[in-house]
């Protein structure tokens, strides 16, 4: 089993910036791909996330249009971590963001944690 914490998210003013960062604990070994992805206010939970950001295991990244030029992923196998660099933030961005991994075959989701961006 595989436990993901996210942490770093908060409030912010549009134009400003949040660091998130995702901590993975357990059987960690046989790391794939980490990434970020996102549930915007009006999406119920049975909804599809929508995907920000991944990054797999020689470091080829992968960025939504959405976001792409703003944000930056990377990681950190030494620490098994995935950090998610977010400027120019716009309330657009607002949402839940979840980490997602991939540990030998299978896949692993954090709790999820709120972004707010004001207009």
């Amino acid at each position: 089993q595989v436990q993901l914490v996210e942490s770093g998210g908060g409030y912010v003013q549009a134009g400003g910036s949040l660091n998130l960062t995702c901590a993975a604990s357990g059987q960690v070994s046989g790391v794939n791909v980490m990434g970020w992805y996102r549930r915007v206010p009006g999406q119920s939970s049975d909804q599809l996330r929508e995907l920000v950001a991944r990054i797999f295991v020689r470091g080829t990244t992968f960025y939504s249009p959405l976001v792409e030029g703003r944000f930056t992923i990377t990681r950190d196998d030494a620490r098994s971590m995935t950090v998610l660099l977010m400027g120019n933030l716009r309330p657009e961005d607002t949402g839940v963001y979840f980490c997602n991994g991939q540990f030998s075959g299978k896949t692993y989701w954090g709790q999820g944690i709120p972004v707010i961006v004001s207009s």
